[in-house]
């Protein structure tokens, strides 16, 4: 993978008060050392960093700048998660430094463990066997690695009062409902109100809570460059606990197939329609496996997870409007956001899977 797959050019990199940081770090004992920092290249939410803190690799990473989602970009949360996690889920990258002060970088920020290898978006690397083995391969590392997540017991890594596992499904639903509402002047309010309305006549009964990630898919899994085996997962600002099915929804509401509607294919966050990768079903039924949980009735967690899916690139969009420096990726946006509020209003219509 070339370099300029892994961090942003330099141009483009979004600069910090590196002085500042500096100075802060030294205020803890530690240094940050001359080599330039490189942005990591990916993403459209957190800005993550390579710099060199007394004399080894490690990972800077700070929310963007301006109004958050509520809940989103949650570095004193994630820190909480890694700062435990690792011991007994190796995925987990370790929290090594966490600052609440804004006024260092105009925001908290945190210093994590960095782990080298590559991280595959829509693409496949290029393989001698061909792709078909390698969709097969990383289609069981995703299941395994995530049933691996929800078997760890929050208690015995101090996690066992993280986030509010009561009421969390409904209350997820009203979350995205709420995120939605402030963005109605770009989607069908009818197509909308429809929706929501189907949801909160199906919400789930509570069950025994897990630990969640709350956006695991395979460019939030770091893999060795040689083997592709599974190196690390990152990005877990929006960890909480609660019904594992929802890991799996989320994971699935990337996971396109050929036969789905445009807007799936827009997606572009995995590139689970090439050969070998399996199928939502085929996922749906090793998770169970697995886990040990039972996968069905997934209707529910089906149209949820795509109606969070729309409400993030119309999040996405709004943010484009309003940058003094957009970025371009997410200029067309607004039709995707509505193209998939349609694709999870047509499944709940349906109540299928």
């Amino acid at each position: 993978m070339a370099e300029s797959d892994v961090f942003r050019p330099p141009a483009q990199t979004v600069a910090q008060d590196w002085a500042a940081l500096a100075r802060h770090l030294r205020g803890c004992g530690m240094a940050l050392m001359p080599e330039p920092p490189r942005q990591f290249a990916g993403g459209f939410g957190n800005l993550n960093y390579r710099i060199v803190v007394d004399g080894r690799p490690v990972v800077l990473r700070r929310p963007p700048s301006g109004p958050l989602p509520r809940g989103a970009n949650d570095m004193a949360r994630e820190h909480r998660i890694l700062a435990a996690l690792w011991r007994a889920y190796p995925l987990a990258p370790r929290a090594l430094h966490f600052c609440a002060d804004p006024t260092v970088l105009g925001a908290p920020f945190q210093l994590l463990e960095y782990r080298p290898g590559i991280v595959v978006r829509d693409t496949l690397p290029p393989s001698p066997g061909g792709h078909e083995p390698v969709g097969a391969a990383l289609s069981r590392q995703l299941v395994d690695s995530l049933a691996r997540l929800h078997a760890v017991d929050p208690a015995a890594v101090g996690l066992a009062t993280l986030g509010r596992p009561q009421g969390f499904l409904g209350r997820t639903l009203e979350g995205w409902a709420a995120r939605g509402a402030a963005l109605a002047d770009l989607f069908d309010a009818r197509v909308f109100a429809e929706t929501v309305a189907w949801l909160r006549g199906h919400v789930p009964a509570d069950v025994p809570p897990s630990l969640l990630h709350s956006d695991f898919k395979l460019d939030n899994m770091i893999l060795d460059g040689a083997t592709l085996a599974p190196v690390a997962v990152i990005d877990w600002d929006m960890g909480t606990r609660g019904d594992p099915l929802w890991d799996l929804a989320v994971l699935l509401s990337y996971w396109a197939e050929p036969g789905d509607p445009p807007c799936m294919h827009r997606l572009r966050q995995m590139p689970t329609t090439q050969p070998g990768f399996w199928r939502r079903r085929d996922v749906l039924e090793a998770y169970a496996r697995l886990s040990g949980r039972a996968a069905e009735p997934f209707a529910f967690y089906r149209v949820l997870s795509l109606f969070r899916s729309a409400i993030v690139f119309l999040q996405l969009f709004g943010r484009y409007r309003r940058d003094a420096a957009p970025n371009p990726r997410c200029a067309g946006f607004d039709s995707l956001g509505r193209e998939l509020l349609d694709y999870a209003h047509a499944t709940a219509r349906r109540g299928i899977e």
